[in-house]
């Protein structure tokens, strides 16, 4: 039934939950099984804007993109530990939901799982706004976890 599923990670518990309900699928349905972590970059202009010296945006920069490639290191591991095949791992800079729907459409992804709420969603809504946005915003089915 889905031939490849795609998993948002950044080391939430939600995030956590969505790839523990993603592994049981893709062992049900022998399906590839794409794990992506989204980063942001404290670019110059945020930088400026925040009273950010250079030197120490580069590092900051540096920093995310370590903590998503770790990010998504461990959830392979954990996907293999778990039983789960056919698992690749990916992390990339931008907007999330922006960055999932983006590569859902380059991966033909027949599902999205994601958890209700990131790092940075507030608790206040039923969904974070990620997950907000990809479900209104997927051309395929998207299971919030």
């Amino acid at each position: 039934m889905f031939k490849t599923i795609l998993v948002a990670v950044d080391g939430s518990q939600g995030a956590a939950r969505a790839l523990d309900a993603a592994i049981a699928l893709q062992k049900s349905f022998d399906s590839e099984l794409l794990l992506l972590s989204v980063y942001r970059d404290h670019n110059l202009w945020k930088a400026s804007v925040s009273w950010v010296q250079e030197e120490t945006t580069s590092s900051t920069d540096e920093a995310m993109k370590q903590y998503a490639r770790e990010v998504a290191e461990q959830s392979k591991a954990h996907a293999l530990e778990q039983g789960a095949s056919n698992v690749r791992a990916f992390y990339i800079n931008g907007g999330p939901a922006r960055q999932i729907i983006r590569f859902s459409k380059e991966h033909d992804a027949d599902l999205i799982v994601l958890g209700k709420r990131g790092l940075s969603d507030s608790s206040n809504d039923l969904l974070g706004g990620v997950a907000h946005k990809v479900t209104s915003l997927a051309k395929c089915p998207v299971l919030s976890v």
